[in-house]
């Protein structure tokens, strides 16, 4: 399916996150621990949508040209979804039973579909403003859905799906705690993004608050299958700054996300010549 406006930036940088320096995340082409071909028709759909390219862009001016915030727009959307879905890929593959689509008597296929959905859309809000862009979120990506849901589902589960889905958005940065483990992917994804250099736009316009600092030592996030847990996340920190974005941040993201018992975050310290903080463990 091919929808006028196609964005073949916007598309490159949502498929792989390949030049968001991501290599080994989601490969939407590999084998998979759950049914894709859903996925995949809705991933498809959502990357060649002219709207939603549109909106993809302009929630980064807010944030970024007038506020000298984090990135907030494609690239971030890039980094978000691959890594709930690599999250999703990983935990189903450890046997884990997600219970946001079952549910509402939804299928598994609809599972990676609402977390796919949620992630594309969770910052538009960022349009109307950085501050509460949660709640902004939830309206204007309701309408998206109104339009895209119809294409793919009956009326009855398009309003599952889409219930799941704004769900999903309103937890990934708010204090309502996710009820679902598909909503819970997306928060912690979100807080993923952090390596080096998303801060860039901050500490070069002279902010050099701790979130901005701290931002800049994390050298690399990995993602793969652990032995003790499904999930191993392992941060690679160039000194000591680097355990507030760990600590305070992406800690704050898995508590009360579902995702605590199958998840396990280590930071480790890759640069010799700071041995304040060798190795931390959440």
């Amino acid at each position: 399916m091919t929808v006028p406006g196609t964005n073949a930036g916007l598309l490159s940088a949502l498929v792989l996150g390949r030049d968001m320096g991501i290599s080994d995340g989601y490969d939407p082409d590999g084998d998979h621990a759950f049914p894709d071909e859903r996925l995949d028709e809705i991933r498809t759909y959502l990357d060649e949508d002219e709207v939603v390219g549109a909106y993809l862009e302009a929630q980064n001016v807010n944030p970024v040209d007038r506020m000298q915030y984090n990135d907030h727009g494609t690239k971030h959307v890039g980094i978000v979804r691959n890594r709930a879905l690599q999250l999703y890929d990983l935990l189903k593959a450890g046997g884990v039973a997600f219970d946001g689509a079952c549910g509402q008597g939804l299928d598994e296929a609809d599972e990676p579909v609402i977390i796919c959905l949620a992630a594309t859309l969770h910052d538009i809000g960022h349009v109307v403003h950085r501050h509460d862009h949660p709640y902004y979120s939830i309206p204007l990506a309701a309408d998206v859905l109104d339009r895209i849901l119809p294409e793919f589902y009956d009326p009855a589960p398009a309003v599952r799906v889409k219930g799941e889905v704004l769900h999903a958005i309103l937890c990934h940065h708010t204090p309502e705690t996710p009820l679902t483990l598909e909503a819970g992917c997306v928060r912690v994804a979100d807080g993923l993004d952090m390596e080096r250099g998303r801060s860039r736009k901050p500490y070069e316009t002279g902010r050099r608050g701790i979130n901005t600092v701290s931002s800049r030592a994390i050298e690399s996030v990995s993602i793969r299958p652990g032995e003790d847990k499904p999930v191993h996340v392992e941060i690679g920190m160039t000194n000591a700054a680097g355990v507030y974005q760990v600590d305070e941040l992406l800690k704050a993201k898995l508590d009360g996300s579902g995702l605590e018992p199958y998840v396990k975050i280590v930071a480790v310290n890759v640069r010799d010549g700071d041995n304040i903080v060798e190795r931390i463990e959440l």
